[in-house]
């Protein structure tokens, strides 16, 4: 008998609440370097939304599938060469970037990093992602520094929030952007020194007079086309400006998009930040087929070692907008794919072990 479970999957698509169905399926086993996650908890992220309406994306999946690129949870079956990775409570990236909304979900190794049982549910499975990501745009791209200025877009959201913690534990200052009351209120909890909400004030003269017309060290952006040319205008001489995401306009993503005389004239950094990790092998695949980098595992696992180090320290903390049941999964990516969220929303899963 094949052992099944409860998988949220499309058959076409749509919004999230049209087509999301919640399908009995196989439990899927792990290939070759890859590990099995009994699912924990799913945290959603704005990327799967475009797995759903079948909006813009690398690699189109074959339907029927789940959506879901990250989920937290115990590794109980592992492929050939990552043995020693079972029974491991880990945050994890789903191969293909879909899988994840299901009680298992199977993904690469070398994007499955540990995390310890002091941290726990729903903040386990929130601090993946957003700090990775903010913390490879800053840190390793940007190299932020004490007494720099960072211009912070949609920073009430998971990566905008988590990058405002890293930069105040940097010892930068921070200018945030965010829509709505609520959102700017929790911008300035986490530590933002200028908070402008982008629904009442445009943000440009703002920043400028907050830098005596300098301008920023490092924007770090994640919605993209919106506010890319407003956001060179108030980047500094020598500024890096981090390209984190493409939220208002997926399209322009493979589109030609930058002037290169906008980028010269500025005498701006512009630096390309993508979190996804690859072994050895895929990555010299990559690189020689495409033209890609990737980071490794080993950098992966160092910054997430950073990221529980500053968690139990107190210095950063996971922002946990909602926590909701696994049976709510459509309605919550509807609430992100609606601007109703903030911080992370995490779905726990009640999945006993087979």
């Amino acid at each position: 008998m094949v052992a099944t479970m409860r998988s949220w999957r499309l058959h076409r698509y749509g919004e999230p609440l049209d087509v999301l169905q919640l399908d009995e399926v196989p439990i899927p086993d792990p290939g070759p370097g890859e590990v099995r996650v009994r699912v924990l908890a799913i945290p959603l992220n704005l990327n799967d939304l475009e797995r759903i309406n079948g909006g813009n994306m690398m690699v189109r999946p074959e339907l029927p599938y789940a959506p879901g690129m990250e989920v937290m949870g115990v590794v109980d079956a592992c492929g050939d060469g990552v043995e020693g990775r079972l029974g491991d409570r880990v945050v994890a990236t789903t191969t293909g970037a879909h899988g994840g909304y299901a009680e298992y979900a199977v993904g690469p190794a070398v994007s499955a990093f540990s995390i310890p049982e002091s941290i726990p549910l729903p903040d386990a499975a929130a601090l993946y992602f957003p700090f990775h990501l903010a913390w490879l745009g800053l840190v390793d791209r940007a190299a932020l520094q004490r007494g720099e200025t960072v211009l912070i877009h949609a920073a009430a959201g998971g990566s905008g929030s988590a990058a405002i913690q890293i930069a105040k534990h940097l010892g930068a200052r921070v200018i945030a952007t965010a829509g709505g009351a609520e959102k700017v209120a929790l911008c300035r909890e986490l530590g933002a020194d200028v908070v402008i909400d982008y629904l009442e004030d445009e943000f440009q003269p703002i920043v400028l007079a907050e830098t005596g017309d300098r301008g920023v060290d490092v924007v770090f952006d994640n919605v993209g086309e919106a506010v890319m040319e407003a956001s060179m205008a108030c980047t500094a001489y020598n500024g890096r400006y981090l390209m984190m995401g493409f939220a208002s306009n997926k399209e322009v993503a493979d589109e030609a998009f930058i002037v290169p005389r906008r980028v010269a004239l500025g005498n701006l950094k512009l630096c390309g930040v993508l979190l996804t990790y690859a072994a050895p092998e895929m990555a010299h695949l990559v690189k020689t087929a495409m033209g890609w980098n990737f980071a490794s595992g080993e950098q992966g696992a160092a910054i997430m070692r950073e990221i529980v180090d500053l968690y139990e320290s107190g210095a950063i903390r996971a922002v946990v907008g909602e926590s909701v049941d696994f049976d709510a999964v459509p309605r919550a990516i509807d609430a992100m794919a609606n601007r109703r969220t903030v911080g992370r929303t995490v779905v726990l899963v009640d999945s006993d072990p087979q």
